[in-house]
């Protein structure tokens, strides 16, 4: 079984930075891209952030030049660096990984449960 666990979230005034964690944990063979998406109320869920294995990086515009994403294959880990944080930011933000488990032969997107993210002041 594979699971994604989150942490980091949390209240922080407009302006200010948070970083959130993603560890992949289980029966994992191999993890190709991993992403953040974030679901404000009333919102549809959105994609934040994605990391190819290789590094590649894609972004929302909206946080282009406040966020960044990098991962740790060694520790199965992804993490996003929130800087200039926005009242807009206010979501809760789910870590996403596309893995192949030990007993499968395919690969298949894997959830986190989501961390609550609140800018205000």
């Amino acid at each position: 079984q594979v699971q994604l666990v989150e942490s980091g979230g949390g209240l922080v005034q407009p302006g200010g930075s948070l970083r959130l964690s993603c560890a992949a944990s289980g029966s994992i063979f191999s993890i190709n891209a991993m992403g953040w998406y974030r679901q404000a109320p009333g919102k549809q869920r959105e994609l934040v952030a994605a990391i190819t294995s290789g590094g590649s990086t894609n972004y929302a515009d909206s946080v282009k030049g406040r966020f960044t994403i990098s991962r740790d294959n060694a520790k199965n880990t992804v993490y996003l660096q929130m800087n200039s944080l926005k009242p807009e930011d206010t979501a809760v933000y789910y870590c996403n990984a596309v893995i192949r488990a030990t007993t499968q032969t395919y690969y298949r997107p894997y959830w986190g449960q989501g961390t609550q993210v609140i800018v205000s002041s």
